[in-house]
C-alpha cells in the first residue's frame, strides 16, 4: 500500500484555507481568540510559570494558531515537537519558518533509535499498513514514547485538539485530567471550527503547512496521511485504511 496521492488539483481550489472574512466571522474569531489566551494564562498563573506548562506542536493549523497566541503574547510557555523521522518536507519546513517567523528555537524530540531499529528488523519498513496493532506500535515508539519524555517534570500541557475534528475527539472540554501522564491537560481549541481556524491564520499572516492548499486538512507522518476529497471527513485522510474509531495515534487516548 501507498501513501502517495495525485496533487493536481491547484491551491487555490481549495476554499477551507481560504474562509471569506466576513466581519462576523472576524469578531467570532477574536471573542475565541481572548478565551483561548484566557485559558493559557490561567494554565501558566495556576500551573507554574517557570515553562511547567508546556505546548505539543504537532504543526497543524491548529497548532499554529496556538503557536502564534503564545509566542505573540510571550507567554512562558515551551513548546515542543515530535519528530517521528518519517514527516513530510513540507512540515520541516515550516519547523524551520516558525523559528525564523517567531525569533524562537522550538524543542524537539526523537524517537528511540533501538526501538525503531528493532521494530523494522521485526517487522518491516512499512508494517503499519499490515495491522492496527503494527500502526500503533509504530505510533507508540515514534510519537507516544517521546512525548512521555518530553510532559516528564511538566504540570500541563496544551493541544491544538478540536471537538469537531473526529469521532474519538466529541465532547472534548477545554480542560481534562490526563490520567495516563499524570497531569493537566488542556485544549483551548476545542469548540473552533475549521473556518474560524483558518480564519485566525489568515488574520494574523500565521505561517502554516502548504500541504494544506493541497488537500490535506489533517497531516501525519508522510506515508499514513493522504489528501482528502471535497466533502471527505477532515481525518479522512489519516489511516484511512482503518475504521474511523481507531483512528488515534495514542498521544490522546484515554487510560
Amino acid at each position: 500500500m501507498s501513501g502517495e496521492v495525485s496533487l493536481l488539483r491547484p491551491a487555490a481550489a481549495n476554499p477551507a484555507t481560504s474562509p471569506e472574512l466576513t466581519d462576523a466571522l472576524r469578531a467570532t474569531v477574536e471573542a475565541k481568540s481572548q478565551a483561548a489566551l484566557a485559558l493559557l494564562q490561567s494554565a501558566v498563573d495556576e500551573l507554574g510559570r517557570q515553562h511547567e506548562v508546556t505546548f505539543a506542536n504537532s504543526f497543524g493549523a491548529e497548532d499554529m494558531v496556538l503557536t502564534d497566541l503564545i509566542l505573540r503574547n510571550k507567554l512562558p510557555i515551551e513548546i515542543f515537537s515530535l519528530d517521528t523521522g518519517r514527516l513530510p518536507t513540507e512540515t520541516y519546513d515550516l519547523m524551520a519558518e516558525t523559528e525564523k517567523t517567531y525569533s524562537t528555537r522550538l524543542r524537539v524530540l526523537f524517537p528511540r533509535l533501538d526501538a525503531v531499529e528493532s521494530y523494522v528488523q521485526s517487522h518491516g519498513i512499512n508494517a503499519f499498513y499490515e495491522s492496527v496493532e503494527l500502526r500503533k506500535a509504530c505510533c507508540h515508539m515514534r510519537k507516544v514514547e517521546p512525548l512521555q519524555r518530553a510532559l516528564k517534570g511538566k504540570k500541563a500541557w496544551i493541544t491544538g485538539m478540536r471537538a469537531q475534528q473526529s469521532a474519538t475527539r466529541a465532547e472534548l472540554p477545554v480542560r481534562q485530567h490526563d490520567e495516563s501522564n499524570g497531569l493537566e491537560k488542556f485544549n483551548p481549541l476545542s469548540d473552533w471550527t475549521e473556518k474560524e481556524v483558518w480564519a485566525y491564520i489568515r488574520m494574523h499572516d500565521v505561517p502554516y503547512n502548504k500541504l494544506h492548499d493541497q488537500f490535506y486538512p489533517s497531516i501525519g507522518c508522510a506515508p499514513c496521511t493522504r489528501a482528502v476529497a471535497m466533502g471527505e471527513d477532515i481525518r479522512a485522510g489519516r489511516w484511512w485504511w482503518e475504521d474511523p474509531e481507531s483512528k488515534e495515534c495514542g498521544l490522546h487516548v484515554k487510560k
